[in-house]
């Protein structure tokens, strides 16, 4: 569904929807269950849909149903060992859990840091298979620093640590250097769960 876009409305396909946002600044949608779901949202508009759903704390309950993710779609996840500080990361088919990648441990990271090289990659990835599916994280952190095309971390660079500043200056040039259609998506934790890609370790 589309609040802001070429042709706001609802839409029940996927590709329909990406050609109404595509190009558009400042697009607004959002996928939903139900057409019904859908419905009563737009109905709302995106100001009162967005104010309900952040004092809730969660996604938004429309009647009874509770919104869910997109499928087919693509969740990323970091760990990070607080105790050694060994960062790692992969992407998981969001709906079947099945792992696509995985990258790590590297010595001396951090969280942030490995959401943020998890999200790239996953569009990488992406982009080389020719798919338009969303990306699920579940860090307002890495989302903000994927669309600065920067990560603003305050680690500091160690013999031990190089690889992850190197991996971290990759990012930041793929970013720069290419385009990508993928929604990168929050994955909604308080409603559904651990995000698919989790490792499962807290």
């Amino acid at each position: 569904m589309v609040w802001a876009g070429h042709s706001p409305g609802i839409y029940d396909d996927w590709g329909k929807c990406q050609e109404q946002i595509k190009g558009f600044e400042n697009a607004k949608f959002k996928g939903f269950p139900t057409k019904y779901a859908a419905e009563k949202a737009f109905s709302m508009g995106y100001g009162r849909y967005m104010k309900l759903n952040s004092s809730q704390g969660a996604s938004l309950r429309i009647g009874s149903t509770v919104l869910k993710p997109v499928y087919p779609s693509l969740a990323v996840d970091a760990a990070w060992n607080t105790a050694t500080g060994d960062m790692e990361y992969r992407g998981v088919d969001a709906h079947s859990g099945k792992e696509i990648f995985r990258q790590g441990p590297f010595f001396d990271g951090t969280n942030n840091i490995g959401e943020f090289l998890a999200i790239v990659h996953g569009l990488a990835f992406l982009q080389k298979q020719g798919s338009k599916i969303p990306v699920y994280t579940d860090s307002v952190t890495a989302i903000a620093w994927v669309r600065r095309k920067q990560a603003n971390t305050k680690l500091a660079l160690t013999p031990r640590n190089a690889i992850i500043f190197e991996l971290i200056q990759r990012a930041e040039t793929w970013l720069s250097t290419n385009k990508w259609d993928n929604p990168i998506l929050k994955w909604e934790t308080p409603v559904w769960g651990e995000i698919p890609a989790d490792f499962g370790r807290k």
